[in-house]
């Protein structure tokens, strides 16, 4: 496993990060533990939760990785969210989840359910409209002056929220966003336009996920098939979504894979994160020998060649 900063801050991750969303949605606790014994294993050291995941009620994904890392909290980065509804858990907020009263309230319950006294890397879920963002920023600055948060990033924000965000940081000295976490992946490029070149200006380092598009791009689903017993698109209501995937250019990625004698994986995940400002991927497990394998996958290191001849192809 290799490490980078995250962006311009001193904080440094592993390239492959554990996406916790599985966790108490798809995995109970014993799950979530084998999965970060994995995780650990293979040298990732970044675990990325929220307060909303979790299921039905929310808050187990927070509760299991807690315990997971139960006895070795200081050998990992813990990365959690606010900002999307909780459906009351943290008391009525109006919509008003960018706010100070909000975030105070969120910050305090996400420290409890994962049982530490500080989140590492503490991420805005999505743009709050209805609040300053000086507002926001004021509010995590305070909880990084407190020492109950070491950084702050945003998730979901376009690129001028992103640009917005740093001028306001930078003009009155508050602590920065670090990073953002946006959906991105071979297959799904939108970040590339607006959000690249706003974390490329101002030192954010990107967070990509759902980089594997529900497992289009690891080589289990074939154009025309039914998906896998047992896989996560078995139901009807994905066999529509099957069958409109983007097939031309999921098998310009296999046929790419496997002209280098690489997996759909290798190239899913490894091309991902050779793209510019990308610091860590964050996928999703709900075994050890998933994450195992995607840890694996950053190992191939795509040249400046190989990373031209695969954007050509998409």
């Amino acid at each position: 496993m290799s490490y980078r900063r995250l962006g311009e801050s001193g904080l440094v991750v592993s390239v492959v990060g554990v996406g916790c969303n599985t966790f108490g949605r798809d995995i109970d606790a014993d799950g979530a533990r084998a999965v970060v014994d994995a995780a650990l294993d293979a040298g990732v050291n970044f675990f990325d939760t929220s307060d909303t995941y979790g299921g039905p009620g929310h808050e187990k994904s927070e509760i299991f990785l807690g315990a997971a890392l139960k006895g070795r909290r200081d050998d990992v980065v813990v990365a959690t969210k606010f900002g999307m509804s909780m459906s009351g858990l943290n008391g009525p907020d109006h919509g008003a989840r960018g706010a100070r009263r909000y975030v105070m309230r969120a910050v305090e319950a996400s420290l409890r359910r994962l049982g530490t006294d500080h989140i590492d890397l503490y991420q805005m879920h999505e743009p709050d409209p209805g609040t300053p963002i000086e507002e926001t920023l004021r509010a995590l600055d305070d909880l990084v002056s407190a020492g109950k948060v070491r950084y702050v990033g945003c998730s979901n924000f376009a690129g001028w929220q992103i640009v917005d965000a740093a001028w306001v940081s930078r003009t009155r000295g508050w602590a920065p966003f670090v990073s953002a976490q946006n959906r991105y992946s071979l297959l799904h490029r939108d970040a590339e336009a607006e959000v690249v070149p706003a974390c490329q200006r101002f030192g954010l380092g990107l967070l990509p996920f759902f980089p594997l598009e529900s497992g289009l791009l690891t080589g289990k689903y074939q154009r025309g098939a039914d998906a896998p017993p047992g896989s996560r698109l078995t139901s009807d209501r994905f066999a529509p979504w099957l069958a409109s995937a983007p097939w031309d250019r999921i098998d310009a990625v296999a046929e790419y894979a496997s002209s280098r004698g690489l997996s759909m994986l290798d190239v899913a995940i490894g091309g991902l994160a050779a793209m510019p400002a990308v610091t860590s991927v964050i996928a999703g497990a709900t075994t050890p020998a998933q994450v195992s394998a995607n840890a694996a996958a950053a190992a191939w290191q795509p040249s400046p060649t190989d990373l031209a001849e695969l954007r050509s192809l998409l």
